[in-house]
């Protein structure tokens, strides 16, 4: 089980893919395993079909978190989340990044390739990585969140 918990899935559109190279391999000197659900080129590729598994394996348990890039952040932020159990964060400063593992508990946390330069995502992966969830009353917050999901959302 200790290895699932230094697992970080991973995902990228064509614009997100240099990005995600640099952020895997930071992660891999971390000691981190990385799944790299795509893409893999610069042709184009549809940002779900990276977005959904990597999310999904991050709401089963499966890594610890994940982080998804595309051109604007935006769009795998909205796939992310549509994955039952999945708080997907999109974040340019550090204190993006550390707030929303604080006070969030985010799981998934998105790039925006056209937004940050590669050291930057670099330093927001490090510090998003490094932060936890305080608990107290934003426990009772996304609590509220897990709720809503658990009564609203369709079950697979």
């Amino acid at each position: 089980m200790a290895e699932m918990k230094k697992t970080i899935s991973m995902g990228s559109d064509h614009r997100g893919v240099a990005h995600k190279a640099l952020i895997a391999e930071y992660l891999t000197q971390q000691g981190y395993a990385v799944k790299d659900f795509g893409c893999h080129g610069t042709d184009r590729a549809d940002y779900p079909d990276s977005a959904l598994p990597a999310a999904k394996m991050v709401a089963e348990g499966l890594a610890m978190g994940g982080i998804l890039i595309c051109g604007s952040g935006i769009g795998m932020s909205i796939a992310a989340n549509k994955v039952m159990g999945v708080r997907a964060s999109l974040c340019f400063t550090e204190d993006q990044a550390r707030g929303t593992r604080q006070h969030n508990d985010s799981n998934v946390l998105c790039l925006s390739a056209d937004g940050v330069d590669p050291d930057t995502a670099i330093q927001l992966t490090e510090v998003w990585l490094n932060s936890e969830f305080e608990g107290g009353r934003h426990a009772r917050r996304v609590d509220k969140i897990i709720a809503w999901e658990t009564d609203h959302q369709k079950q697979e």
